[in-house]
């Protein structure tokens, strides 16, 4: 598959890692020579240096006829022009980086028969609504839904004082349809054995339905969980991502704040609540931290363009008291140093992005994919298709590839936690955990094409 990638800034140089990593043949566009240097010494990929909206640029022999284009530009006006050209010059599936609301506000059928666009991709409405998902359930540091929501992957850090700590996995009560999927200690992916160990500051990943991880908190936590509900929120930057986000979380029952240093950034955000207040001001000022009630709010969410100013204020929030810090970045490098000094959350706008593509460009038998630990690590569902050599064997005898463990499958609506004596048919919707560079050997093998 040829795959054309138009910009060559942050989102785009991410969704080129991933594609070029897994061996798709890629193209990137892009007017910047210095950009296109870069990663011409650091990836297998073709650059050539033009404008994505030239219709020459369409014809010529290195674009014309790939399978996908993809326009990832700072501005929504050419990414929609080169989407337009594309198809007309026989490019057979399109994805555009749009983030102007008044695009983002007509439905998917419009834009894809207007504009002549397959996925649309807006990195701050995708991290807007991650961040909403994640602030309704406290303990987690990250979430994602499989099989229309029947399946949940959580990632939360093992307390020192959990009951699990030291335990070995199989001497571990968990609900029937809950699986400790995957461990990641000192940035190392442990696929649990039941001999394993739940270690204090463990990243620890739990599959199940979640009705059966409610359960589990339940049991474990007791009221802790009511306790951390989230009631107050204060949003430090009221940009694309933050007037995205203060709606939703406001629509959940949550009292909002807003702080952002640009005063028509505040006038927008102000036509977008109904209850919740917008100040202009500084968010690193702790005086009007403090004054603000920052040592009360359940969240503070910083999601300002610079991200090490995130970090300031994250840090400068946590001192005054606040409860849990959520922080938006773009480079992915800066993910691990931020927990390492305390954030509890740091979500990176290029990693959801990225895997927004991938699922695309794996759309068949693969339904989505998820990135984890800094897209180290991938969950992905797929469809078993008929013909898998895993079909119809019990999964102990079925020589799955060691870099990788099914969490679950569902199979007529119902989620069932796989055992050594499983059998798996076509149609299952199975959700594997898999480290991202053995990601296509896995897919070519429960495809049976490897």
């Amino acid at each position: 598959m040829r795959i054309v990638v138009i910009g060559a800034g942050d989102t785009g140089r991410m969704i080129l890692e991933l594609l070029s990593n897994e061996g798709y043949e890629v193209v990137v566009v892009d007017t910047d020579g210095d950009k296109l240097d870069t990663i011409r010494d650091d990836m297998d990929v073709l650059t050539i240096q033009a404008d994505g909206t030239s219709p020459s640029f369409m014809r010529s022999p290195d674009v014309a006829g790939a399978d996908l284009l993809v326009s990832v530009t700072d501005l929504d006006e050419v990414n929609i022009i080169a989407c337009i050209l594309a198809k007309k010059n026989g490019i057979t599936h399109t994805i555009a980086r749009i983030r102007d609301p008044k695009f983002l506000a007509e439905p998917a059928e419009y834009i894809e028969g207007n504009f002549s666009i397959d996925l649309i991709l807006s990195p701050e409405l995708i991290t807007a609504r991650e961040i909403s998902r994640l602030v309704m359930t406290p303990s987690a540091l990250n979430i994602e839904d499989f099989a229309e929501g029947r399946v949940r992957l959580v990632e939360a850090k093992v307390d020192p004082k959990s009951p699990f700590c030291h335990k070995m996995l199989k001497d571990i009560k968990l609900p029937r349809s809950v699986l400790i999927a995957l461990i990641m200690r000192d940035h190392h992916m442990i696929i649990p054995h039941g001999t394993d160990q739940l270690l204090p500051l463990d990243n620890v990943y739990v599959i199940g339905s979640p009705e059966s991880l409610k359960e589990m908190a339940a049991r474990y936590q007791g009221n802790a969980q009511e306790q951390r509900k989230t009631m107050r929120a204060l949003i430090i930057g009221a940009g694309r991502t933050g007037q995205a986000l203060a709606p939703m979380l406001e629509a959940q029952g949550i009292s909002v704040k807003v702080i952002d240093n640009n005063e028509d950034n505040c006038k927008a955000m102000s036509l977008k609540l109904k209850k919740g207040l917008v100040l202009h001001g500084d968010g690193t000022d702790i005086d009007m931290l403090t004054s603000e009630g920052v040592s009360e709010a359940d969240t503070v969410i910083c999601t300002t363009r610079d991200e090490k100013q995130n970090l300031l204020m994250a840090l400068v929030a946590k001192h005054l008291g606040a409860k849990q810090t959520i922080v938006r970045v773009t480079r992915t490098e800066y993910i691990s140093l931020m927990r390492q000094v305390g954030i509890d959350i740091v979500l990176s706008t290029r990693i959801l992005a990225a895997a927004e593509v991938l699922s695309f460009v794996r759309s068949g038998s693969v339904v989505s994919v998820s990135l984890l630990d800094g897209a180290k690590v991938q969950a992905m569902e797929m469809i078993l298709p008929p013909g898998s050599p895993i079909e119809g064997k019990p999964l102990m005898k079925a020589n799955i590839p060691k870099s990788c463990l099914i969490g679950a499958f569902v199979r007529n609506g119902q989620v069932q936690i796989p055992g050594g004596l499983s059998v798996l048919q076509a149609g299952d919707n199975v959700i594997l955990i898999v480290q991202a560079d053995k990601a296509q050997d896995v897919i070519s093998y429960f495809k049976g094409s490897k």
